[in-house]
């Protein structure tokens, strides 16, 4: 046979006849091989041309040819003298250099071989049940293939020439190359982005501290002052007290003085026994007791303090409340930059409110909407959530309650039950406070918590930082803190929580209020 290989040939499965793979003969039975006159001729060639090559160089000699160096292919055929390759036969399965590779240029059977670039290990790139060149690619079974591949296994897959694969990868590579420079220079933008974030967290922070150590010295100070002035108060007052004590111990001693005078001359004249020595006497000294005060209104008290720490503690309640106000101010126009523009979503609204036609006000009615029965909405409480959620950041909204007699405000977890009785808790995934029966202020975390209030909110401003788990409210117009939830831990999208409460009579709505800052 004229086959390379003397492994038996492919079967023509339509006639059932043996063919040569190489010059495509049929044959109804299987014929003896014979001597491969391709190879004889091939390896005659080669015979001729390697004692060429065996002859070792000598200085001064003409070189046209290059040694093999580490990493480059070798030629197979040169014996001691390797050079080095141009080319790789995939017929022949050896690499050859400029000078063995003259017969596949001359001879008219050789040039109808595969020749590639010079690679190593060329067994690979043969099929190893046919023994043929990999020169297809079967792209249902995504792997390089011969051409009696395609006859036999991958008979009915979608196979193309490798070259043709080989673009198509080199231009997928290209794109995929191209969006990961693009990925590459976006995470360089983020870092980029992270890094100025941190810094200007780094100055936010130096200032947040230094105007921090400001309002605590401040404090301080003014906590000192007034030690010391209920300290000089009160020693004053203990002094005074001294003086005062003084005086009146030295008036009772000089009538103390008196009076003994007079009891010593009352007690000489009781010792007369003679009756007109006693009878000429005073009658006073007899009958008349001594003039003197009535000490029985006067009295020293020893608490000389009483009163004056309530005072002072009062005046310092008075002046840290003005400090604090001044930094919620300061607090609140920080938070205020972190506002979000909030509408209602109607898909979570109770049949009986109301939402206006910008989804920014609600209110509650007296009677029921032929509304859809969909899984997010409220069927048992009044509340209406805000249509997104958010699920990182930092985060503001402002809220109009003023005229209302009831309402609940805060934020809850997208997941939670929206059908029948649902208390707003901690447990049930809300974080929200209200008022309820006109002036009764309540966190509702699922225990009774009231709130006293100095104000009665007009608007009230809620504020949530995710990662650090908190979520605060804020009585706007009055600058002032009212409460906030910390340590929370969220896992999931939170909403804007919005609640009426169930009074006909409370018609005036909640209005999601643009944010004024400053």
């Amino acid at each position: 046979m004229c086959s390379l290989s003397q492994s038996p040939s492919p079967v023509d499965t339509t006639t059932d006849l043996c063919h040569c793979p190489l010059c495509m003969e049929k044959f109804r039975q299987r014929p003896e091989l014979r001597v491969n006159t391709f190879i004889s001729e091939m390896a005659a060639q080669l015979k001729k041309l390697a004692p060429v090559e065996a002859t070792p160089f000598t200085p001064g000699q003409a070189q046209t040819t290059t040694l093999a160096k580490s990493g480059e292919v070798p030629c197979d055929v040169c014996t001691d003298t390797k050079l080095v390759s141009i080319k790789s036969c995939l017929v022949c399965l050896a690499s050859y250099c400029e000078t063995h590779l003259e017969p596949h240029q001359r001879v008219a059977s050789f040039k109808k071989h595969k020749l590639i670039d010079p690679v190593e290990n060329l067994e690979d790139r043969v099929c190893k049940k046919h023994e043929r060149p990999l020169e297809l690619f079967c792209r249902s079974d995504q792997m390089c293939v011969c051409q009696f591949c395609t006859e036999t296994d991958h008979k009915t897959h979608k196979t193309v020439p490798i070259e043709e694969e080989y673009r198509e990868r080199k231009t997928q590579m290209r794109k995929t190359k191209g969006k990961v420079q693009e990925m590459i220079q976006e995470r360089l933008l983020k870092v980029k982005e992270i890094k100025h974030a941190v810094e200007l967290s780094k100055r936010d922070v130096k200032r947040e501290i230094a105007d921090s150590v400001e309002v605590f010295t401040a404090m301080v100070r003014c906590i000192e002052k007034s030690q010391a002035e209920l300290i000089e108060v009160v020693e004053g007052k203990l002094k005074a007290a001294e003086r005062r004590a003084e005086g009146l111990i030295e008036e009772l001693e000089q009538e103390i003085t008196e009076l003994k005078r007079g009891s010593t001359e009352l007690e000489q004249l009781s010792d007369i026994e003679d009756h007109l020595p006693l009878l000429h006497s005073s009658p006073s000294l007899c009958t008349t007791l001594p003039h003197t005060k009535n000490w029985s209104e006067i009295c020293v008290h020893s608490s000389v303090g009483v009163g004056t720490l309530g005072r002072v503690l009062s005046q310092l309640e008075e002046t840290l409340g003005k400090e604090m106000k001044n930094v919620c101010v300061a607090d609140l126009k920080k938070i205020q930059q972190y506002a979000v523009d909030v509408t209602l979503d109607p898909d979570t609204a109770y049949a009986k409110l109301i939402l206006s036609k910008d989804r920014k006000q609600v209110r509650y009615g007296d009677k029921k909407q032929n509304l859809p029965a969909n899984p997010e909405r409220f069927d048992y409480h009044t509340r209406v959530l805000g249509k997104d959620g958010f699920s990182s950041g930092r985060f503001y909204y402002e809220v109009q309650v003023k005229g209302r007699t009831s309402w609940g405000l805060g934020m809850a977890r997208e997941s939670i039950n929206r059908k029948g009785v649902n208390l707003l808790s901690l447990a049930n995934g809300y974080w929200a406070l209200g008022l309820e029966n006109g002036d009764e202020y309540e966190v509702f975390t699922g225990f009774y918590v009231p709130l006293t209030l100095r104000e009665k909110p007009q608007k009230v401003g809620v504020f949530v930082d995710y990662e650090e788990g908190q979520v605060s409210f804020y009585n706007v117009e009055a600058r002032s803190h009212i409460y906030s939830f910390t340590g929370c831990t969220f896992t999931e999208r939170l909403h804007p929580l919005f609640s009426t409460g169930y009074h006909p009579s409370n018609t005036t709505p909640l209005i999601i209020s643009p944010i004024k800052s400053g």
